[in-house]
Parts: structure tokens; C-alpha cells; sequence
């Protein structure tokens, strides 16, 4: 049986919550169950998400709430809903508490920092030196846009090499990693790119979106396939045995 993967709503677009057909795409392509994690304000059903799921994908969205990091607006700070903050938050320090494979994508990579304690850079240009610039404007989010390199003693490492070209859509990053947090890939201009929890079975965060590459960059299609992989051993029984 395909393991119960579950893709945490991005967010609100008026009166809708939403999650880009991308990620629910791409799970499926690599063989697991998607189910789309709606906001709750309730912690008995962020719960029952926790014991449900096999394996959860934190997506892409908005800005994140910079009291939730210690923090008061900074320039280049965007729109924020610190009710989807909240929701995002708790289900990531349930799901962590539960050791089960996290996958988070862009903001939801910084959801995990945030929620192990972390901060992050408001906005790229308050980063000192030269920056890149992190918002692509091509015609397909699959296209790339700079290089990472990753480091090779990380998890990470072993899914997608030490030095590829990803896409980038984002104006805020890591700044500070949370406790047990560790920083496994950056781009050219020293900007965090992926971060992972090394204590956790599987805990990955990128800056960039791999499911938007799944169709042509071997590397994001094997990421996806070792999160749903881990996903799998997390839902077997103990003493079971996967054919």
C-alpha cells in the first residue's frame, strides 16, 4: 500500500485554502498517497493529521509572521497570516515530536527553522555583501536559475550530489539555524539553501522548489522518491517487510 503522504495546505487565496497542483502531482508520480492537510485550530485533529500521514510535505506560500521568530517587521518583510503561521508551527513541532519524513519546500523550509527555534533574513537585501537576486522571471518555474553546492557529509548529499542548478523563488532565508538544525547547501552567494535535521530519519528542507523540476531534473525526482521511500518504512509494521 502507497504510504498516506500529507501535503499541509499553503495557505488562503480569499476564502479558499489552496495547495499547487505541483506537489500533489509529484508525490503521486512518486508513489505515494497524496491528502491535502487543510488549517485547523484545533490540536486533538493536528493530532490525528500526526497518526494519519505516513510522511508530511510542507509547502511554498507567504511570508512568516516575524514576531513568531522573535522579530518586528523589517524592510522588504511582505504579507503575512500569522493564523496559517500558527497552524503551520504547531503541526511542524507535532510532526517532528512523531520523528516521522518531513519534506519542506521553500517556506516551509523555513516553517521547520522557525519551529526548531531559528530565524530568518526578513528580506535578501538586508543580508551585508553582494546577494543575488533569489526571484527568477522566466516563462516555466522549472527552468534553473543559480548553482548550490551541498555538503557532502549531509543526508542530502547522497539524494541529489554536491553541486547542481536549482529554480528560486523567494526574498527571505535562513539567517539563524534553529537548535539541531543544520545548514547543508548554499548558493553562490553564501544564501541557505537547504538545512537538515541530522538527529531526525528524515528532516529536509530546500529553498528552492524540486517539484516543479520533478519532470526534468533527475535529482528532484530522486528526492521526492527517497521522502516517499522513508515514508513507507515509517507506516510498515514492525517485523514487516516490503516486497
Amino acid at each position: 500500500m502507497e504510504p498516506k503522504i500529507g501535503i499541509v495546505v499553503c495557505g488562503f487565496s480569499g476564502n479558499r485554502q489552496f495547495v499547487s497542483n505541483p506537489y500533489i502531482q509529484s508525490v503521486r508520480y512518486a508513489k505515494g498517497l497524496p491528502l491535502i492537510l487543510p488549517l485547523v485550530r484545533s490540536d486533538r485533529i493536528i493530532n490525528e493529521y500526526v497518526s494519519l500521514c505516513d510522511g508530511f510535505l510542507f509547502c511554498g506560500g507567504g511570508d512568516i509572521t516575524p514576531l513568531l521568530f522573535g522579530q518586528g517587521p523589517q524592510k522588504g518583510n511582505g504579507k503575512t497570516d500569522i493564523t496559517v503561521d500558527l497552524f503551520h508551527i504547531r503541526l511542524m513541532k507535532q510532526v517532528l515530536t512523531s520523528e516521522k519524513p518531513i519534506l519542506a519546500v521553500c517556506r516551509g523550509m523555513q516553517i521547520l527553522n522557525v519551529a526548531c527555534g531559528g530565524t530568518i533574513w526578513q528580506d535578501l537585501s538586508l543580508i551585508p555583501g553582494s546577494v543575488l537576486d533569489h526571484m527568477q522571471q522566466t516563462p516555466t518555474r522549472s527552468e534553473v536559475s543559480h548553482r548550490i553546492r551541498v555538503d557532502r557529509s549531509s543526508a542530502l548529499s547522497r539524494y541529489i550530489g554536491t553541486a547542481l542548478y536549482v529554480n528560486s523563488f523567494h526574498h527571505q532565508a535562513v539567517n539563524e539555524p534553529g537548535t539541531g538544525v543544520s545548514v547543508c547547501a548554499r548558493a553562490q552567494d553564501g544564501t541557505t539553501e537547504a538545512i537538515e535535521l541530522p538527529s531526525h530519519p528524515f528532516a529536509i528542507g530546500v529553498q528552492w522548489h524540486p517539484e516543479c523540476m520533478y519532470r526534468t531534473s533527475p535529482e528532484m525526482r530522486t528526492l521526492f522518491h527517497e521522502f516517499i521511500a522513508h515514508s513507507l518504512i515509517n507506516r510498515c509494521p514492525p517485523g514487516h517487510t516490503n516486497s
